[in-house]
């Protein structure tokens, strides 16, 4: 089975996502097929500013110690590490021959605004057809601009690239009107049941940023009572800004 096999609408792939080579290996130790990466966790690891292009560098260093890994690898890339189409291009060249199995490509940026429509769909039309799954993201409702999430999704989807993620889609009716507009594999973010998700096609559910905040809300549990899951802004206001 291949990845993209692994992506059946609803019989969702359950993806976790990693930070390190510790919680990467101890992932796939326990069975799970694929581990994708998350960038706050990177980021916060190397302690720099998450979704800011500031990481590319140490992104590699990561693929590079989990090249081995008994699962298959799909790999955060923020929005790119930068505008340049053929850059980022070359950039998935690079993670393909390191056995990269996917790549997740976003269309939000360091400021909080979406990258144009035009210019995102240039840099997926140019990462496509390179041997890794093209997980493309829209940020419209994370970010709270979601007035042309629909119009998004529907453009990524004519790109060539091979899953549709929108994280910030939290509730079935939104979730299912996703599903319905486009052909591709649709990708939300964990949260509601994943039963509920299979039964509106959703069909991958990432952990984003959750798996490494439960982490460090583990770790205070040990120090404190009734320790409280840090919000992913929470996290972020403590990491250098861009």
């Amino acid at each position: 089975m291949t990845f993209a096999d692994l992506h059946q609408p609803g019989n969702p792939l359950v993806l976790p996502n990693a930070w390190d080579y510790g919680s990467a290996t101890f992932l796939a130790a326990r069975g799970y097929p694929a581990i994708g990466t998350t960038s706050l966790g990177v980021s916060a690891v190397h302690g720099k500013p998450d979704a800011a292009g500031a990481t590319k560098a140490e992104t590699l260093d990561l693929v590079e110690l989990l090249k081995g890994l008994p699962a298959y690898l799909t790999v955060d890339i923020e929005n790119g590490f930068g505008d340049d189409p053929a850059a980022v291009a070359d950039l998935v060249d690079v993670l393909a021959d390191m056995g990269v199995a996917g790549v997740n490509l976003e269309d939000g940026r360091a400021d909080g605004t979406l990258r144009p429509i035009a210019e995102q769909t240039r840099i997926l039309e140019a990462i496509t057809g390179r041997g890794v799954f093209v997980n493309a993201r829209t940020d419209a409702l994370w970010l709270g601009t979601g007035d042309d999430t629909f119009e998004r999704v529907r453009a990524y989807s004519a790109t060539g690239a091979d899953g549709i993620f929108v994280p910030g889609a939290g509730d079935l009716g939104t979730i299912e009107k996703l599903v319905e507009s486009t052909p591709l594999p649709l990708n939300v973010l964990y949260g509601l049941p994943v039963e509920q998700l299979a039964g509106v096609g959703v069909a991958r559910v990432s952990t984003g940023s959750l798996l490494y905040r439960a982490a460090l809300q583990g770790a205070l549990a040990v120090l404190e009572k009734d320790a409280a899951l840090p919000t992913y802004a929470e996290v972020v206001e403590l990491l250098p800004q861009p």
